[in-house]
């Protein structure tokens, strides 16, 4: 296994690690929108889909791990290219293509920030303790049946106007993120030929859009009056 360790400490290994757990974060924030957009279908469907996740702990917990596991090696990743990148090339590169130079890029540090802050503000108030929710509800055993309160927490959560524009101004970084880190995967991936770089920079652009527009149209929905 030496030659693995050695292949995932190398650059090109980075690189390699970076597009893989990336592919697995962009499933899960693609998968985690869907499921989360079924908000407007109403309050039994959305109930149904969360006492469907929460009845399944196994399987629930296994993912939160990987996902765990892929956001460490991730940023591991990450933080040792750009280390190692300003090792080698202390002053910069004169010139920059595309979203390697642009807005994206240049606030991918402080969106990391937001990004960050949003995911601990989110698994806070509606995974671990309800902050921001006023009557959060944890699923619970009514009798013999499994219940849950995801649609009446979702809805409670979003009366503020605070937490709505946090959540959106969250979701344009992440958005920004997820471009650019698509646009980097498929090159790593072997879209670098200039044929395929406008097809690899729609494609990014394209997925960082449905994901900002799908994410912030639910708390804007909920605070607007669409969904009550």
């Amino acid at each position: 296994m030496k030659w693995l360790t050695q292949f995932f400490s190398s650059t090109i290994g980075m690189k390699v690690l970076m597009a893989v757990t990336g592919l697995m974060l962009f499933g899960f924030v693609l998968v985690h929108m869907v499921g989360n957009l079924q908000v407007f279908l109403g309050e039994h469907t959305y109930n149904h889909y969360a006492q469907m996740l929460q009845g399944n702990p196994e399987i629930v917990w296994i993912a939160r791990f990987a996902l765990l596991g892929a956001v460490v090696a991730h940023m591991g990743s990450a933080i040792t290219l750009t280390m190692r990148s300003k090792a080698a090339r202390p002053k910069g590169y004169k010139e920059k293509k595309w979203l390697a130079g642009s807005y994206a890029t240049r606030t991918m540090r402080f969106g990391g920030v937001v990004l960050l802050a949003f995911i601990v503000f989110h698994l806070a108030q509606f995974t671990i303790a309800g902050v921001g929710v006023e009557g959060f509800r944890h699923c619970e055993w009514v009798g013999n049946e499994f219940t849950c309160y995801a649609y009446q927490n979702f809805v409670a959560g979003f009366q503020n106007p605070a937490i709505v524009g946090f959540y959106v101004v969250a979701q344009a970084f992440l958005g920004m993120h997820l471009a650019h880190g698509v646009w980097s995967m498929l090159r790593t991936l072997g879209m670098s030929n200039p044929r395929h770089d406008a097809l690899a920079r729609q494609a990014a652009t394209l997925f960082g859009v449905v994901i900002f527009m799908g994410n912030a149209i639910m708390p804007v929905a909920v605070i607007a009056g669409f969904i009550a």
